[in-house]
This record gives structure tokens, sequence and C-alpha cells, in this order.
């Protein structure tokens, strides 16, 4: 399967939405220098197709890349049909999912605009098994 990054997109903190940037750096076993979610954990790096983004903005909501919170937008690939342990090419980098989903805690302000939000069905979740620079355009190859 193959796809293109859209969008990388970083935020200092956790719980908010992200912002497009031209280029990140994905550290191994870390997650994307500088970004809020990166550590030491299984959810260092967040995807989320342009394609979950659409279904948002057919349903009227004035969203964009970075506003589900995920790191990496994609487009071209059917990422929650991946299982767990599926690597990812992003570029020069090298990704495997840990996680498909998430459960939502608290309710994000995308959900109480729509009363939905995909990225708890839809995102995916990564840590990083080989660093490197990312950029939009990068191809995605599963």
């Amino acid at each position: 399967m193959i796809g293109k990054i859209i969008a990388v997109n970083i935020s200092k903190n956790k719980g908010e939405r992200k912002t497009p940037v031209p280029e990140v750096t994905l550290r191994e076993e870390h997650g994307i220098v500088g970004d809020g979610h990166a550590g030491d954990w299984h959810r260092q790096v967040s995807l989320l197709a342009q394609e979950s983004i659409a279904k948002m903005q057919a349903l009227g909501l004035d969203v964009k890349e970075g506003d589900f919170a995920e790191n990496i937008t994609t487009e071209g690939v059917d990422l929650v049909s991946l299982p767990i342990g599926a690597k990812i090419e992003l570029g020069e980098t090298l990704l495997e999912v840990t996680q498909i989903g998430k459960e939502c805690h608290t309710r994000c302000a995308i959900y109480y605009q729509a009363g939905d939000c995909v990225m708890p069905k839809e995102g995916i979740f990564a840590r990083v098994l080989k660093g490197g620079v990312v950029r939009p355009g990068d191809k995605v190859v599963v």
C-alpha cells in the first residue's frame, strides 16, 4: 500500500490541536522532536487519514490537518485496516503500528462541535523504529 503525507503537525502539549509545520524530525524510540506526545511509550506518533478529516468536513465542520491532534496526516492508505505490528515507512523513517484508535476520556472541542470525532475510531499510533526527517509530499509505504 502506498500513499503520501499531506501534513506534519506538532503541539507543545497533549490534548490540543496541532499546527502544521514544514518538516518534523522523528527520533528513534522517542517520537517527534518538540511534540508533546513524544516520549518513551507506545503512542509516540499519531496518524490520521485525510479521508477521515473529509468525513468531518462533509458534516459541515471547518476542520483541517492537525485539528484532530494527529502528528501525521496521510492520504491513500487505509490506516485503520493495518494490523498492530505493521511497519510503515514515512519518507526516510520507519514506524511500527502499536495501537488502532483510542478511548477518549474527555470530549475534545471537535466532539462538541460535531457530536463526533474521528480520531478515537480512525486514528492510529506508532513508535519510531528508525528516525529521520519527514515532510509533506513524502511517500507512505506499508
